[in-house]
């Protein structure tokens, strides 16, 4: 009986046995192809190793989910922040045209004025408005004079400046819009903000490493070769428009995303540090904020309208005019391109992760009397060192200085210029239309493309929270670790310590401003408030990073 069931076994198994062949047989067949395919070769050098080691980290913004996530993921390499190089609106330095246009790769185009486009947009409606415009020039100028002979206070040219045009912007931008908004349904539906908070950071590279850099790299082996290599920098823009307006579609885009590529578009090569201009530097969160928060349909811009009671200032110290239209074109070309880099991080895209379709916005900087025109339009944000190979460009149109009119002479508006108003008619008739053959959020997820579509609550509470608290750049609860003047001296400069116990950071060869994010104890959860869970369980709450 034994005898039977062994030879049982051995047939069943013989039987498994040609069946699994069968089967390998069958999985080597379906492996082979007709045309040999090959594994790709890599290049195995240090420089192509960290190239692809980047690659791969900006692979892993691209593919997180929602826009809160993204910017959370762009802030986990640092706990404290990352040394910024900060743009002010207001704060010019002289001959910062050139840095401000290769920070945001951009081609300026002030000979033509605004491109043929706005020759197709009707503006008739000019001739109708003047009447009021006029009006409200007269009120708005006489009242602020008014406000402050009355309070005896007083008030600077540049302040006197920026309240007029922001007066004058506001009853222009009422006055035009009421007007128009029977002719046009994007004026119905666009959204005003005053004094919004726009912030914008991205990384520009191709400049010429500190000097400490160097040092670093020239003391590591496999690092020689690469000592006067650019680097990336952050740079970091922060303004405010005396008003905004947003439309729920995007303007059409002046030219194609392929035309960007133009070679005889020349952009100025600035190579050194910025700090060389004046430029300061702060330790800040990545933070993107177009004035509103994600969700908002109304996210693409319109036009906005900028101050310029800061030129007073920049007169004071440089009298040549072309120095004062420079400036006027910094400050243009700086506030455009973030705002414009701010609302695409809300689409899904990132400083590592290109646009995949250009946007289009308008600007204005004007003290009520002078006003200048331009528009702007996105093809790239892939600013950083691999930007050598990305031949698109941004493109900036100005128009210069123009005169909405000459004087006030005993209550009456002399030289009203209407082409003045025609262009600001133009900026607003200009409407936007869906773009129904683009994907508009290509790197968000079809379910969840803000931390609101989550259907967990705790998580959709924490990215909120942890979202809102990186973006206000708040200090960290735990502050970065100091060295004292006692240690500069005599335990960095100087060494009279040797066998005292090493225990502070830089004793222990530790950079603290390279703590990452999520190095950190989560929020403690009372005992009265913890579910029924073992003594030592459950005491901290559940993160959601990225």
């Amino acid at each position: 009986m034994g005898l039977i069931r062994l030879k049982r076994n051995v047939a069943l198994k013989l039987l498994n046995t040609g069946k699994a062949l069968s089967n390998v047989a069958t999985q080597n067949d379906e492996e082979y192809t007709d045309v040999p395919e090959y594994p790709p070769i890599l290049d195995l050098s240090i420089r192509k190793r960290l190239e692809r080691k980047k690659e791969t980290r900006h692979d892993m913004v691209r593919a997180v989910k929602t826009v809160e996530e993204k910017q959370i993921k762009l802030n986990m390499p640092r706990y404290y922040g990352f040394k910024s190089y900060m743009l002010f609106e207001e704060k010019i330095p002289y001959n910062g045209l050139c840095l401000s246009q290769y920070v945001t790769r951009t081609h300026l185009i002030n000979e033509l004025g605004l491109p043929n486009f706005y020759e197709n947009i009707n503006s008739d409606g000019a001739l109708d408005l003047a009447g009021d415009i006029q009006e409200c020039l007269l009120m708005e100028i006489d009242y602020i004079q008014r406000l402050y002979d009355i309070k005896k206070e007083e008030i600077t040219n540049a302040d006197r400046e920026n309240l007029t045009g922001a007066a004058i912007a506001k009853q222009i931008n009422r006055i035009i819009s009421n007007n128009l908004a029977p002719k046009y349904n994007h004026i119905v539906d666009s959204q005003a903000d005053i004094a919004p908070r726009i912030e914008s950071c991205w990384y520009a590279g191709g400049m010429d490493p500190p000097n400490h850099i160097k040092r670093m790299r020239s003391k590591i082996v496999y690092k020689k070769e690469f000592e006067n290599d650019p680097i990336d920098r952050l740079m970091y823009y922060i303004g405010s428009p005396l008003l905004s307006v947003r439309s729920r579609m995007p303007l059409l885009p002046i030219m194609s995303h392929s035309e960007a590529e133009n070679p005889e578009f020349e952009i100025p090569h600035f190579k050194y540090d910025p700090r060389v201009l004046g430029i300061p530097t702060e330790y800040r969160h990545v933070a993107n904020i177009p004035g509103f928060w994600p969700g908002d349909p109304n996210m693409f811009g319109l036009v906005s309208f900028h101050k310029r009671g800061h030129i007073e200032e920049h007169l004071k110290q440089f009298k040549d005019p072309k120095d004062t239209e420079e400036a006027i074109h910094r400050q243009a070309i700086l506030a455009s391109y973030a705002w414009l880099h701010a609302q695409a991080n809300f689409l899904g895209f990132t400083t590592f992760n290109d646009i995949t379709y250009p946007l289009v916005t308008q600007t204005v900087i004007t003290n009520g009397k002078q006003w200048s025109f331009y528009v702007y339009q996105l093809n790239t944000i892939k600013l950083h060192n691999t930007a050598q190979e990305n031949p698109k460009k941004n493109v900036c149109w100005a128009t210069g200085q123009m005169n909405l009119f000459e004087e006030i002479n005993e209550d009456k508006i002399v030289g009203f210029n209407e082409d003045t108003l025609k262009l600001l008619v133009k900026f607003y008739a200009n409407a936007p239309q869906e773009r129904l053959a683009v994907n508009m959020r290509p790197y968000l997820s079809n379910e969840e493309k803000l931390a609101a579509d989550y259907q967990d609550d705790d998580k959709r509470q924490w990215l909120e929270r942890e979202y809102k608290y990186l973006v206000a750049n708040r200090p960290r609860l735990k502050e970065v670790d100091e060295i004292y003047s006692w240690e500069k001296i005599y335990k960095i400069d100087h060494k009279t310590r040797p066998l005292e116990k090493r225990l502070r950071p830089f004793e222990l060869l530790k950079n603290p401003y390279k703590r990452a994010l999520n190095h950190r104890l989560p929020r403690y959860i009372p005992k009265a408030l913890r579910p029924d869970l073992p003594k030592h369980k459950g005491r901290r709450a559940k993160e959601y990073f990225p």
